[in-house]
């Protein structure tokens, strides 16, 4: 195998997925409070890492077509995930309405691992656009790659998310000085908050304009 060109295509798939996921949304706004509040970091980092390859390699395979070819489950997942947006984005309303003294480290009234991982994974597995992203986009790419060279655009575009989710969660504690104060948690949850009904509006709508 040319390793100039396997190392071609892996950029390639690095690339296009940091592309997708370098963008303002539920899932990154999710590690980005987990990573400020030091909760479980590295289990929510991995796990959306790990989630993101698995739909990549499965896009590859030719989940993608499969997906293309069923509007309706589609339109599910959108109602799934608006659904799920506007309650979170409800309760980070709630959470901004009072000024709590809590401390990036101290976590407050912290979820456990369970409970992180389950948010993490609701974050990811109900929100269609991970789909669009990297079963449809990425995977529909890959697979146009050789045979023998598809495993290397899978592992670039994964390691593009670990880079991400791990950069997003972990280098958030540099930021805990700043949210030591209580109206910057107010701001923060305000903001996720925000843009939890934007993203839950949005996909509603997608789905009412599809009927």
């Amino acid at each position: 195998m040319n390793t100039s060109l396997a190392l071609s295509v892996s950029l390639q798939g690095l690339a296009l997925s940091l592309g997708l996921i370098v963008a303002i949304g539920a899932q990154n706004a999710f590690v980005l409070r987990q990573g400020l509040r030091r909760e479980h970091v590295g289990s929510v980092v991995l796990l959306c890492a790990m989630a993101d390859a698995l739909l990549i390699a499965a896009g590859v395979m030719g989940m993608a077509q499969a997906l293309g070819e069923r509007p309706g489950l589609a339109r599910v997942l959108a109602l799934a995930g608006g659904v799920f947006l506007a309650v979170y984005g409800w309760q980070a309303l709630c959470r901004a309405r009072h000024a709590h003294p809590l401390k990036a480290s101290d976590g407050g009234k912290g979820l456990s691992r369970g409970g992180a991982l389950a948010q993490a994974a609701a974050f990811t597995l109900l929100n269609p656009h991970v789909y669009l992203d990297t079963v449809l986009l990425v995977g529909s790419i890959g697979a146009q790659q050789p045979a023998e060279l598809r495993g290397w655009f899978v592992a670039g575009a994964s390691f593009a998310s670990l880079l991400w989710f791990g950069l997003l969660g972990f280098g958030a504690r540099w930021l805990a000085p700043w949210f030591a104060r209580p109206r910057a948690w107010q701001v923060l949850d305000g903001l996720i908050g925000m843009t939890m009904f934007v993203l839950s509006g949005l996909l509603v709508e997608h789905v009412l304009r599809g009927l």
